[in-house]
């Protein structure tokens, strides 16, 4: 051990260990099987890293991603160790130098791709030399209950035996009990000791925000933690672009980060991040996977993740360093929604995997248990305070939620897992207790249990939410061979016979709260010019009575905020207003700049055009081949399909090409798409509607009439015929 330490601060330059370091280290020395669960930026590198250089021979290091690679590698060749990687970047001849280094025992540390590995040329190149031992890094990558599932990794075992009896180090920073049951059986790995560090990182503040004006929200916050780093999180490669783009418009330094970049572009947008010329990097979650940036200060998810595990992961990669590191969550249900539609063609396993993970993403979002118990939980690890203590907190418990006693509902619980045989999930729990009579629950003739119908007063949500609290007090526990079975714990059993007061909490019914918060009238940036406001939405009114159009068609609120916070006074800086475009300005615009500059010149104010949030001048090839493709009537599904956009995607654009002040002709698709009765009741409609927003729509016109795609292109309609 003398010697690792002297190792140790030989080449990385620290002088003890952290955490579990030193045993995990001492135990691959040993040449046993290991596996690793260690929290991002709690040092799992170094538990392969100092081995291999202490051994004789050459360590693999099975790695899933080009990117964490090349950084990995860099940072060794820095140290002065000779490490390099085998992927598909390689040329013919680079490819022939790393094996001929590694052969001749030059190379301490090989970095290769699961796809690499698995080329026969590769095992038999392999075979011939001397290999210390194998790593499999990111090996919750083997699991499909893990949030990044490789089926390659599937492969790795078989194919290593082929090379040799090798002793087998496992890391992950995220592991569920389940997902690590799924490795050690993949990798055969029962005998292995096995090493959990904590995964309560107390350096770091969660939060949930309802996405509301999220775009908004995100540029305060950015703007208000100005010169700090930070990671932006969006689902798709198209948001992670109108992301970027939307940052740096705002003067803000940020670049975008997916695998559809040209690899020059990607690997100088992750450099430029790490050295400082840019502030932050909107990615989607190929980033940051090994990224060794330790003073991130923020990680925002704009779009909900796939799973708590993916969540968990990147925003470990906020505080690296141990100082302030804050995860905004930007959450609404929509988007839940939205991403299991994208599983409809996956198989069935996999459509039923996905959702379990979204509901266990869901669940964490709207509970108003405190964040850290939850996702320690969620890990298998139990937090013994009721709260984030002396911690840098969490939303929950920073703002503490409504408390009720829950003793009587622990209990009606515990007895509906009981009477069910403890063979069921939370949603069959649940409408057991609810009285719904379901086919499933018929079939089991659950209808005819004691406790059935017990909870019917109270909704699915009120029961879930308690389902959920029950697992967290450890009454409860997921089954990890029957995955989602609840099962009843020791402590369960006890709480049945003996009830206890148990203080429950109210969990936040976020769609309501985004509901209020949308119709709320939102500030741009700092207080609006209360009585400029007024002034304008007089003249609006006005205007629009004299157009004989509603209010909502000459400029829509939030416009007239923005002018009564940065006093447009030119054509040029009113066209820079969010919802105003040129063919505004020449239909609408002349009243409102003499109404602004005469209160300009009245009070002496001096502009500031500046203080705005200013949206992306979108001048794709994408929205001039949109506006071409409907001036040729071309049906709208054939456009959507040329541009790999989904139905919905194409409205979005249309949409936005309508707000920007060009006038679209959809008449040749509506009219094959709607009867004109129809037509002319939703044109109706929004002529007198206070507003027009799609939700207030459907609910006067009815779901049953129109779907809510009928309606968006309806307003488009409207809108290009009397506001552009």
């Amino acid at each position: 051990m003398d010697k690792l330490r002297e190792k140790l601060k030989e080449v990385f330059g620290f002088s003890q260990f952290r955490g579990n370091q030193e045993v995990v280290i001492r135990n691959v020395m040993e040449g046993k099987n290991t596996f690793v669960i260690m929290p991002t930026g709690a040092g799992k590198s170094l538990c392969y890293q100092l081995p291999a250089l202490m051994k004789e021979g050459t360590a693999i290091v099975i790695s899933p991603l080009i990117a964490l690679m090349k950084n990995q590698v860099d940072q060794l060749n820095a140290f002065g160790v000779n490490a390099r990687f085998l992927n598909s970047t390689l040329t013919k001849g680079e490819m022939t130098r790393v094996k001929k280094e590694t052969l001749s025992g030059d190379i301490k540390l090989l970095y290769v791709a699961p796809e690499s590995l698995t080329k026969e040329e590769n095992i038999e190149f392999l075979k011939q030399a001397k290999i210390s031992f194998a790593a499999v890094d990111e090996a919750h990558c083997i699991s499909e209950w893990g949030h990044d599932f490789r089926p390659e990794y599937r492969r790795i075992k078989s194919i290593l035996d082929a090379i040799g009896d090798l002793p087998l180090i496992a890391l992950t920073a995220t592991a569920t009990p389940k997902v690590q049951l799924d490795i050690k059986k993949n990798l055969v790995m029962d005998d292995a000791d096995v090493f959990i560090s904590s995964f309560n990182r107390q350096n770091l503040y969660y939060e949930v925000r309802p996405k509301v004006h999220a775009k908004k929200q995100l540029i305060k916050f950015i703007k208000d933690h100005r010169h700090k780093s930070g990671i932006v999180y969006c689902l798709s490669r198209k948001k992670v672009e109108e992301i970027a783009e939307f940052l740096k418009v705002n003067d803000v330094k940020a670049a975008p980060y997916h695998a559809g970049l040209e690899p020059s572009v990607r690997v100088k947008n992750q450099d430029d991040f790490l050295n400082e010329e840019v502030e932050v990097i909107v990615a989607t979650i190929a980033f940051g996977m090994g990224i060794d940036k330790p003073d991130v200060r923020f990680v925002i998810h704009y779009d909900t993740p796939k799973s708590l595990e993916g969540y968990y992961q990147e925003t470990g990669r906020s505080g690296r360093d141990g100082l302030e590191g804050n995860c905004i969550l930007f959450y609404r249900y929509k988007d839940v929604l939205k991403l299991e539609k994208f599983q409809k063609d996956k198989t069935v396993t996999e459509r039923e995997n996905a959702k379990l993970l979204l509901d266990e993403m869901s669940m964490y979002a709207e509970s108003s248990v405190c964040r850290r118990k939850q996702l320690l939980h969620y890990f298998g690890e139990k937090y013994d305070e009721s709260n984030c203590g002396k911690t840098m907190w969490c939303d929950v418990c920073k703002y503490p939620p409504e408390t009720y006693e829950g003793k009587n509902h622990v209990v009606t619980v515990l007895e509906a897992v009981k009477q069910t045989d403890q063979r069921f999930g939370l949603k069959h729990t649940s409408d057991v207790i609810r009285g719904v009579e379901n086919p499933h629950v018929k079939s089991y003739k659950h209808n005819r249990l004691p406790i059935f119908g017990n909870g019917k007063d109270d909704k699915e949500e009120f029961w879930s939410s308690v389902i959920r609290q029950t697992l967290l007090h450890h009454y409860l526990e997921k089954d990890l061979e029957s995955i989602g079975v609840l099962k009843i714990t020791r402590l369960g059993e006890e709480f049945l016979k003996h009830p206890k007061s148990i203080t429950l909490v109210k969990d936040k019914d976020f769609e309501s709260l985004i509901e209020k918060e949308d119709n709320e009238p939102h500030i741009v940036t700092k207080s609006y010019d209360e009585h400029l406001f007024d002034l304008l939405k007089k003249l609006r009114k006005d205007v629009a009575r004299k157009k004989n159009l509603p209010p909502y068609v000459i400029f829509q609120d939030p416009s007239l905020e923005e002018m009564a916070t940065v006093y447009p006074t030119t054509k040029e800086e009113l066209a820079k207003i969010n919802g105003v475009g040129m063919g505004k300005i020449t239909k609408f615009g002349k009243p409102f700049l003499d109404l602004i500059q005469e209160y300009v010149d009245e009070n002496d104010i001096i502009t500031a055009s500046d203080v705005v949030i200013k949206s992306a001048i979108n001048k794709s090839k994408t929205k001039i081949f949109i506006i071409q493709q409907i001036d040729r009537k071309i049906d709208l599904q054939e456009i959507a399909d040329a541009k790999g956009l989904t139905f919905s995607e194409l409205i979005d654009e249309i949409e936005n090409i309508c707000y920007s002040g060009t006038k679209l002709n959809l008449d040749y698709y509506i009219e094959n798409m709607l009867e004109p009765e129809k037509q002319e009741d939703a044109y109706d409609y929004f002529m007198n509607a206070p507003s027009d927003r799609i939700s207030d729509a459907l609910d006067e016109l009815g779901e049953e009439e129109y779907d809510e795609e009928d309606l968006r292109l309806l307003r488009v309609k409207f809108l290009s015929d009397h506001a552009n």
